[in-house]
């Protein structure tokens, strides 16, 4: 399958451009992680490199004025690892977080509480029977 799927991007010239693309930012990405102090690496997202000036989101404006402070030094890591940037230009991307699904609880059809009753009912006084009759809200 994984064959079958560098095939498809291997096989036109649109692709294959994007595919060299995503795997260039992809190696910045690696490279800013290995460079920046670990908070900021993983607060960080790199989105581009225009003009040799490498764009880069990160989650909020504390992180965001420290990667500036540290740009010059970051850039100079950077070259040394063969990484033809000149300049980190840093943007605040807030992202919002996951809504949480409502829990809602689920209810028993007829023929399972009449099960679990029938069951809580031949059971001898235990935890068990008390956790059987909590469910089906049959309190003895």
């Amino acid at each position: 399958m994984a064959l079958q799927f560098k095939k498809l991007l291997s096989g036109s010239p649109e692709l294959r451009s994007l595919t060299a693309r995503a795997q260039s930012l992809s190696a910045l990405q690696r490279h800013l992680m290995a460079v920046a102090p670990p908070h900021f690496a993983q607060s960080s997202q790199v989105l581009s490199l225009q003009q040799g000036t490498l764009n880069v989101a990160v989650a909020n404006a504390t992180v965001a004025a420290k990667l500036r402070q540290l740009a010059p030094e970051l850039v100079l890591m950077l070259q040394n690892r063969g990484c033809e940037v000149s300049g980190i230009r840093v943007r605040v991307q807030v992202i919002a977080p996951p809504v949480q699904p409502r829990h809602t609880p689920r209810k028993l059809s007829k023929a399972a509480r009449d099960a679990l009753n029938q069951l809580s009912a031949d059971l001898d006084e235990s935890p068990l029977r008390h956790a059987l009759e909590k469910i089906t809200g049959n309190k003895g």
